[in-house]
């Protein structure tokens, strides 16, 4: 028996304090107040005697009069099998229901009312007190184990709309059964979930957005295309994600015209991050609901190839790598005294993995402005990638307008974020021509600034190095860096890319030792020769690259390492005179000519 119903039997029975009593202690009065006799319980014993019969009649909907007797209240519930169909109180819902699960559903309810009408009706004076509170008992837990199998029955099935409702409840007061009425069961929704109507109006948008949803992805657009949709041209860098993927239509940061395109598109053609996407996007039909991202119904070719074609390609990490052993030069006239120097002191090969080691106001953008214009000159052949993060907005206008290439961005007033975002989807896009077969070439400014993005976007682990830096924000930017390489069977990747020391900072001194072991060629840049106004302020002695020998031959190999000693005993100060001699030849050939031994000046 419920509490409320104790309390209101107890009430009837003049217990006093009944309304704060347990359970246990409401049995127990009871029990002590009946056992001095039973007449003022008989009344409220009929009132819940009357409650079985009642509940049988409403299944076959028909109000039964007060009952004069035991005799009459049995004889409507005796009827309640005989009643051909069940009339359903509740609104019609707009969802089909099966007929054998109604059907179902009016047996169960007849077969209560027959279990219900064939208990012995009693009076509560004809029994103890005991064996009333001991009955009640009983006919709790069977009604407790019948909720229990009706909800274990509902759950393989689909449980339909809350009929059953009145019957899983039977110890509900008749006062909120007058209030709810036919209306009881509207708030209970097609999978026999509880809710408001404003709920299942929600959950009915949901199912009507997922069932225009393309059946061979969870949550995926349509991507069917009608004879009468309109299809627009896309093209765009493919971004996968953890659980979707998007076409970056604007460039390698996320845009508001970027497209979406489906998993299992992916899959299906062997997609990857980084590939160069052209395809058809359907626009909304009409009366259809406008997403935020219109999805690609169709892809026409990947990376200018057709998109069979990319299930065959080899991942970037299957390749073997190798040594640079071609070299890129970058002296393209007497003039450009940075791209001479630069293949005197560091000689860069393709597949070079640098690192340009340069304090603050030493010509680093400069630096990197004039390679990125003689590796577009001498080596039409490279595709070129500038990769600029939190640079100043006029330093990349400078970029856009005197390179022939890619110029990839991220200024400093963007957030951290997109500085990883961009930095990882640019070396992804390099990957995929490099399993192509191109040669690739990366420019970086600046490793410092990833690192530092890293250290505030990417979660922290715990582990914290010198200078406030988080252990994981170091292996990304090495990660990035390390794709460099000259590879067997494929392309190159070439990235040069410059890290900012000398700043008085220990977070841009760790990152330095992190990634100075990685680099296999170091140009670096001195800052006593920038305040004397010596420009490139590149240290001869300091700077060089591995294996430097199978880029050069090995009479200039010799001829370099004879000017590195000589200028060893003075790094800084030889390096003015070195410079006018570079300036004053007509070319390295000539210059590196005077200074063979035997010239005159080899001495």
């Amino acid at each position: 028996m419920l509490l409320a119903d104790l309390k209101s039997m107890a009430s009837g029975l003049g217990v006093p304090g009944a309304g704060s009593m347990k359970k246990a202690q409401l049995v127990d009065a009871i029990k002590a107040v009946q056992s001095g006799g039973s007449k003022p319980a008989d009344k409220p014993a009929e009132k819940r005697a009357d409650k079985p019969a009642e509940r049988a009649d409403k299944p076959a909907e028909k109000p039964a009069e007060k009952p004069a007797g035991n005799t009459e209240r049995a004889e409507p519930a005796a009827d309640a099998p005989s009643t051909p169909t069940v009339q359903v109180t509740t609104r019609q819902r707009t969802r089909n229901r099966q007929p054998e699960k109604q059907g179902g559903q009016q047996a169960e309810k007849k077969q209560d009312a027959q279990k219900q009408a064939e208990k012995p009706s009693y009076k509560p004076s004809d029994r103890p007190a005991e064996k009333q509170a001991e009955q009640k008992q009983v006919e709790q837990k069977q009604a407790d184990q019948k909720q229990a199998d009706q909800k274990q029955d509902e759950k393989p099935a689909e449980r339909q709309g809350g009929q059953r409702q009145q019957d899983r409840q039977p110890n509900q007061n008749q006062n909120q059964q007058g209030q709810q009425g036919p209306h009881q069961n509207e708030d209970t929704d097609e999978d026999g979930e509880g809710g408001s109507r404003r709920n299942r109006r929600r959950r009915g948008r949901d199912r009507d957005r997922q069932a225009n949803r393309a059946p061979g992805g969870r949550n995926e657009p349509d991507t069917t295309v009608l004879e009468d949709d309109v299809l627009v041209p896309a093209a765009g860098i493919l971004d996968v994600l953890d659980n979707y993927a998007f076409v970056r239509t604007s460039g390698y940061l996320p845009g508001t015209d970027d497209v979406y395109l489906s998993l299992s598109m992916v899959r299906r053609f062997g997609l990857r991050r980084g590939d160069a996407v052209v395809g058809q996007v359907r626009q909304p039909r009409e009366g259809e609901r406008k997403e935020k991202f219109n999805p690609m119904v169709r892809i026409d070719s990947v990376n200018g190839a057709d998109p069979e074609a990319a299930r065959e390609r080899t991942e970037f990490e299957s390749f073997t790598p190798v040594h640079p052993t071609e070299r890129l030069r970058l002296e393209t006239d007497g003039a450009n005294l940075i791209g001479r120097v630069i293949d005197i002191a560091a000689p860069i090969g393709k597949g070079q993995r640098g690192l340009v080691v340069a304090p603050p106001k030493t010509g680093r953008t400069t630096l990197l402005q004039s390679v990125a214009q003689s590796i577009s000159k001498n080596n039409p052949e490279v595709h070129l990638m500038v990769v600029l993060l939190d640079a100043r907005p006029e330093e990349v206008t400078d970029f856009q307008r005197a390179v022939k290439g890619e110029v990839i961005a991220s200024t400093f007033d963007r957030a951290a974020s997109d500085h990883t975002m961009l930095a990882e989807l640019a070396i992804e896009r390099a990957k995929r021509l490099v399993e192509l077969g191109h040669d690739v070439t990366v420019l970086l400014d600046s490793v410092t600034s990833l690192a530092r993005a890293y250290n505030v976007s990417a979660p922290a682990t715990g582990r914290t190095l010198a200078g406030g830096v988080d252990a994981g924000a170091v292996h990304p930017p090495k990660q990035l860096f390390g794709a460099a390489r000259n590879v067997e069977g494929g392309g190159s990747l070439t990235v040069l890319a410059t890290v900012v020391v000398e700043t008085g900072s220990a977070t841009d001194e760790v990152i330095y030792e992190e990634l100075g072991g990685t680099a296999n060629m170091e140009l670096r840049l001195r800052r006593e020769l920038a305040e004397g106004l010596t420009y490139p302020a590149v240290d001869f002695v300091a700077s060089g690259t591995r294996h430097e020998a199978l880029l050069s031959s090995d009479q200039e190999a010799g001829i370099v390492a004879s000017l590195r000693r000589r200028m060893s005993a003075d790094p800084i100060e030889s390096v003015a005179p070195v410079l006018e001699q570079i300036r004053g030849a007509q070319n390295n050939i000539a210059f590196l000519t005077h200074l063979q031994p035997g010239s005159g000046r080899g001495k």
